[in-house]
């Protein structure tokens, strides 16, 4: 029988990035900070760790290095269709933060680049376009299961 949590989705994806540090890091490339020296500043890192936390995500390509300077020769750290496809989940992090960690205050809003509205993140189904509520969600063995599916987890029903 095959491993369970490497069955799992969020499993793979937090081997990848799921400490405090990468998170931070890939926060910072989306906001503009692409260069060692400006991401150790602006986060307070570490040099050996966010070497580390670069290499590993530059080896996932979520990230690739772009030279910007010949001599000598200097890197910035571009995020990838890969990386840039985490997005909607660092912008589900900072909303959950927003509601349960800022007592009603966040420290920055998202906005929509051309008219300035706040974000507001919602799960659609791509059928009928409704909004889902996560007792509307329910989930099931899909193709790249690994592990046989008798006794799969029957959905909780919502009380």
């Amino acid at each position: 029988m095959g491993d369970p949590a490497a069955s799992c989705s969020i499993q793979r994806t937090l081997d990848l990035v799921g400490d405090r540090w990468t998170l931070l890091i890939l926060r910072d490339l989306f906001r503009g900070v692409r260069r060692f020296g400006q991401l150790q500043e602006d986060l307070g890192i570490a040099r050996n760790l966010l070497a580390d936390r670069l290499t590993k995500l530059v080896d996932a390509e979520i990230v690739e290095r772009e030279p910007y300077q010949d001599r000598p020769v200097r890197h910035e750290y571009v995020l990838t269709h890969k990386g840039r496809d985490l997005s909607p989940s660092l912008v589900a992090l900072m909303g959950w933060g927003d509601r349960w960690c800022s007592d009603g205050e966040p420290p920055t809003l998202l906005v929509h680049a051309e008219c300035g509205t706040p974000l507001e993140q919602v799960t659609r189904c791509p059928t009928c376009d409704d909004p889902l509520s996560p007792s509307d969600i329910r989930s099931r063995p899909g193709p790249g299961r690994d592990i046989p599916t008798e006794g799969f987890p029957q959905p909780v029903e919502a009380s």
